[in-house]
């Protein structure tokens, strides 16, 4: 979820329920048009992915034994609304939400998981999940905002936060619909091409399906009931070809299905390439790192290992600019991969995270680690999903079908 992303006309943007991606993407702006609040993580306009950059962060922060500030937990719950939902960023959390307010599912799943993992969270994470429920479509799924069309994106990251508190996102269903059932209809079928088994964000217009790499990504998590954060799952055959046993899938089949694409996406060059309408044809860096979550959750850590290397050795530049959610899509990646984030192809991201926001309570930092020198928050923060999340906001009428990094979402613009 790429949800990697920001555009200087976002406040004049059409909103667009259910939109894919960005029809422009221009380099994140410096210059935030709102006041940082303490305790926020990075120093780029939080208007459109503050909830999302936090939550990765925190989450990212616990997953290698570093104990957040207290001020930027307080920040997060603090975000929530009365309902349980959380928006994508509130100014004034002392003002109750209202109908204005634009709450998203993609905020409230990552903040859901985020808390889940710090514990002591229990009445904010219930009430979340119960708004998350509250507003499940019929078809099993889940948009972005309440109402939209399933995406494969949105229906992935709350999968993973119904996991991430302990429930089973088969069970979780609306007129007897599961993820599971949203999926398998995201599912691009075997025989169309090369695209055969991946994910779709959403059909189009026309009902069709195109393959999405962000999307498959975060398809391949949600079948597999995983969220941002997983170990390496057991090692399974490696298939060349798109199938199953039997229609539907099963769940199984579908994380195969797209794992196969992914590999097949990485394997020659080891990253994925940009998707944005109108981008140049460049790399992918945020998608790339949650394509290697991905193939680790399906056990295919050996098609992992390329893309793996390739983001050590290439994605310090991206992720100093792009700030918080990058730092922990990249922490995530090297988490399922039993890397050593400490040691990243010559980066401590732990200690390039922490330096961001507010400084830890404590860390559990393996003696013989040595902290990198970056000691200012990062200039801009669209991480994982964060150009899935703005792309709600920029697209008017763009009919297809992972995020920002960007998750979001980077996100994951989620």
């Amino acid at each position: 979820m790429n949800i990697r992303r920001s555009a200087a006309s976002l406040a004049a943007a059409t909103v667009v329920l259910g939109a894919a991606v960005p029809a422009v993407a221009a380099t994140p702006s410096p210059t935030p048009t709102v006041a940082i609040p303490d305790g926020l993580y990075g120093t780029a306009d939080p208007t459109y992915d503050g909830v999302w950059r936090q939550s990765l962060a925190l989450l990212a922060q616990r997953t290698t034994g570093v104990t957040p500030a207290a001020g930027a937990v307080a920040w997060l719950t603090g975000q929530q609304c009365a309902n349980g939902a959380f928006a994508a960023f509130r100014a004034d959390p002392a003002k109750d939400c209202d109908a204005k307010l634009m709450v998203d599912t993609n905020s409230t799943a990552a903040a859901v998981q985020a808390l889940a993992a710090l514990g002591g969270h229990a009445g904010a994470t219930d009430k979340a999940v119960g708004w998350l429920k509250s507003v499940q479509n019929a078809d099993g799924g889940w948009g972005y905002t309440p109402g939209g069309a399933s995406d494969a994106n949105s229906t992935s990251v709350v999968a993973g936060a119904l996991a991430a508190t302990g429930q089973q996102p088969s069970q979780v269903k609306k007129a007897g619909k599961s993820s599971y059932d949203a999926l398998v209809k995201l599912s691009v079928p075997c025989g169309d091409g090369a695209g055969g088994g991946a994910f779709a964000y959403q059909p189009d217009k026309k009902g069709a399906l195109a393959a999405n790499a962000d999307a498959t990504a975060a398809g391949v998590l949600g079948v597999l009931g995983k969220g941002f954060v997983t170990n390496a799952g057991k090692p399974s055959k490696v298939s060349g070809a798109c199938g199953g046993s039997a229609e539907p899938l099963t769940p199984s089949e579908l994380a195969r299905n797209g794992s196969r694409y992914l590999a097949s996406s990485v394997g020659g060059t080891g990253y994925l390439k940009s998707a944005l309408p109108g981008a140049a044809d460049q790399p992918d860096y945020g998608n790339t790192a949650d394509a290697v979550v991905a193939l680790a959750a399906q056990g295919w850590t050996e098609q992992a290992r390329k893309p793996l290397a390739w983001l050590q050795q290439h994605s310090a530049a991206w992720a100093e600019q792009s700030g918080p959610a990058a730092y922990a899509q990249l922490i995530f990646a090297a988490h399922a991969m039993g890397a050593d984030p400490r040691h990243f192809g010559g980066a401590d991201l732990v200690a390039r995270l922490d330096a961001t926001g507010p400084a830890p309570q404590a860390t559990t930092k393996a003696s013989g680690a040595e902290a990198d020198d970056t000691d200012k928050k990062d200039a801009s923060d669209s991480g994982f999903g964060v150009w899935w999340i703005v792309g709600v906001f920029l697209v008017a009428g763009v009919g297809i079908g992972f995020l920002l990094s960007g998750r979001g979402r980077k996100r994951r613009q989620p």
